[in-house]
């Protein structure tokens, strides 16, 4: 099983525990009264008992009730407060998939409301939630940080702003990590062509990356070894990119602790060069 699926069906046993365990009160509920709530034919009863469990944080007890009112309200007064509260009931039972979807759906069926703002915010955040670790497939990191800069350009002023940030830079960290690391490890895998790409295209895409010191020092070092096992014809040419490479760590690192093993490449680098132009003339 790959890492995708193992994702989806943590996801799916996680939705199907929490189902298992609205069914386990409803059946406990049987002989409290619970049960006879549910099956009251008193709207204005199941109302009230809805934002009392509501308001007391049993949201077990209190989904079942919101999502029956939300069908018989649907267009009357109470209909947003009953739609918010779903939402949330979805996010306090870590149902954070379903819970986004419900916090997006609010903000476009009522897209004058108050709330809008929080909802949309809301829909990011629980995508947030659903991020991964870096190992893992990053679909849900990608798609809570265009939520979230979606949200700031829609809402500039907000006083959520800051925490925006906050929390794309934890998501933004993720993907430079994933890059890293799987620069890394071309580079274990001897596979230097494709880390230099990597490595180059981590520095491009996150120029202010906690990596950036060892990423250059490590684009140096691929970009060594790519010229040391060069065929004639790319050798020089991927002598001057080393070269470029070195030149460009050490402007921007001049105090990295990694500067004598870039001077010992630029060193080995100048002899390359020197015995290549040697054999050629």
């Amino acid at each position: 099983m790959n890492r995708k699926m193992y994702f989806c069906a943590m996801f799916f046993e996680k939705r199907y525990f929490n189902f298992l365990l609205i069914g386990a009160i409803l059946v406990l509920s049987a002989c409290s009264g619970y049960n006879k709530l549910l099956k009251s034919s008193d709207l204005e009863l199941k109302y009230t008992k809805a934002k009392e469990y509501y308001e007391k944080e049993k949201y077990f007890k209190a989904y079942p009730l919101i999502e029956e009112l939300i069908t018989i309200y649907r267009g009357t007064s109470r209909a947003e407060e009953l739609y918010y509260m779903y939402a949330y009931c979805d996010y306090y039972l870590e149902d954070y998939l379903l819970a986004s979807h419900r916090f997006e759906q609010f903000s476009k069926i009522y897209s004058t409301s108050r709330k809008r703002e929080e909802a949309q915010f809301m829909s990011a955040y629980c995508k947030y939630l659903l991020s991964p670790n870096y190992s893992l497939d990053q679909e849900f990191t990608l798609k809570a940080i265009n939520d979230f800069q979606l949200f700031m350009n829609q809402y500039p002023t907000s006083s959520r702003r800051d925490t925006c940030n906050k929390l794309v830079e934890k998501l933004e960290y993720k993907l430079e990590t994933k890059a890293f690391e799987a620069s890394k490890q071309y580079l274990k895998m001897e596979d230097y062509k494709s880390a230099s790409v990597t490595f180059q295209i981590l520095l491009e895409d996150y120029p202010d990356t906690q990596y950036r010191e060892e990423g250059y020092f490590l684009w140096l070092k691929t970009r060594y070894e790519l010229a040391r096992k060069s065929v004639d014809d790319k050798k020089m040419e991927r002598i001057e990119d080393a070269l470029k490479a070195y030149t460009t760590f050490v402007d921007r690192f001049p105090e990295s602790g990694y500067i004598g093993e870039a001077e010992l490449y630029f060193t080995l680098l100048l002899e390359m060069k020197d015995k290549y132009i040697a054999k050629n003339n």
